[in-house]
């Protein structure tokens, strides 16, 4: 890459099933000069997310084809003509899957980084970002855990699972149980990040194997694959018991309207709460994230938890590897600047 030539990751197909190389191309531009209320940022590190999966589709609020895609990313300002942000600042934006990008401070969700001393800059797309705040608003606002509750945690070693374990054992959770989809994620959630019991989903049924490793019952569940998850998470559920649905990656690639779970009208019969996470409800809680977390962080009794694939030509590698679980926590891709 040479520093007069910007390189942005098109979608040039529209998927059928899981995504491949073939639906993605990587286009060269000049980079962009900033004009009157702009930025010009240097990316240093990139998300790939799950929810990229269904904008792909296209429709309404879809991503458009030949186009750079959009995406979460931490980035520094090299050229100024916005006033609120000056050269060297680090900004969070959701222009990503480029190498350099245009941006406007408030617009888009663009905001300088508070710049924590002794926090890594990964943390900002990790647990101090979307998928961290997503975690916290699963717990703290949807479901409300409560000191001394159980909580079942699935897709447990993604970026989400990982931060929600964290977030949980801070607010005092009691029990926190998770899934994974192998035996080395297992390991990973039990031995590295404190969860108290762990299954891969491969190894029996899911009901089976969470009535198993919670054989009193959980008070709530946060729920970040759907399907099978979600109905063994209803039969293990305690009267009045929380779900606070994130995200089905069970349905991203294939089926998009499965059969309801068969236990559903146990919802009604538990007295049970389900309500879904959209991160961009949640975003007024971002300062509160920090404070929570940042003095954590620098103890180090949390962790990023990140997969970071170096290259902007890998880009297209991580997404894939995302969804066949090759990451453990957040999956990012740095920019080697």
């Amino acid at each position: 890459m040479t520093t007069n030539t910007a390189y942005a990751v098109h979608q040039i197909a529209r998927p059928t099933g899981f995504p491949t190389a073939a639906d993605f191309t990587y286009a060269a531009y000049p980079v962009p000069e900033p004009g009157p209320g702009t930025a010009l940022v240097e990316n240093l590190l990139l998300s790939v997310d799950p929810y990229h999966r269904g904008l792909m589709d296209g429709g309404e609020g879809g991503l458009e084809l030949n186009a750079p895609l959009e995406g979460r990313s931490v980035g520094r300002v090299i050229a100024s003509r916005d006033p609120g942000l000056a050269e060297g600042d680090l900004v969070f934006h959701r222009e990503g899957w480029r190498t350099h990008a245009l941006v406007t401070l408030g617009a888009a969700g663009t905001r300088k980084l508070r710049g924590h001393e002794g926090v890594p800059l990964e943390a900002y797309l990790s647990v101090l970002g979307g998928t961290g705040l997503t975690a916290y608003a699963a717990l703290t606002r949807t479901a409300v855990l409560r000191e001394g509750e159980d909580l079942f945690v699935s897709a447990a070693a993604g970026g989400v699972g990982s931060a929600t374990g964290h977030i949980a054992r801070l607010l005092g959770a009691r029990r926190i149980i998770g899934s994974a989809g192998s035996a080395a994620k297992v390991r990973h959630l039990t031995e590295n990040l404190g969860f108290d019991a762990a299954f891969d989903y491969h190894d029996g049924t899911v009901g089976e194997q969470l009535a198993k490793a919670a054989p009193d019952g959980i008070d709530v569940y946060v729920d970040n694959v759907g399907g099978d998850h979600l109905e063994g998470a209803i039969d293990v559920l305690r009267e009045y018991g929380r779900i606070a649905w994130v995200g089905a990656i069970s349905m991203y690639n294939g089926d998009r309207s499965p059969a309801a779970p068969r236990n559903l009208f146990e919802v009604v019969h538990k007295s049970l709460r389900l309500e879904g996470v959209l991160v961009r409800n949640h975003t007024n809680l971002q300062d509160e994230l920090e404070d929570f977390l940042v003095p954590h962080l620098r103890s180090g009794r949390i962790g990023t938890d990140t997969t970071v694939v170096q290259g902007f030509d890998r880009t297209v590698e991580a997404f894939l590897g995302m969804f066949r679980g090759d990451n453990l926590g957040k999956m990012l891709v740095g920019l080697n600047s």
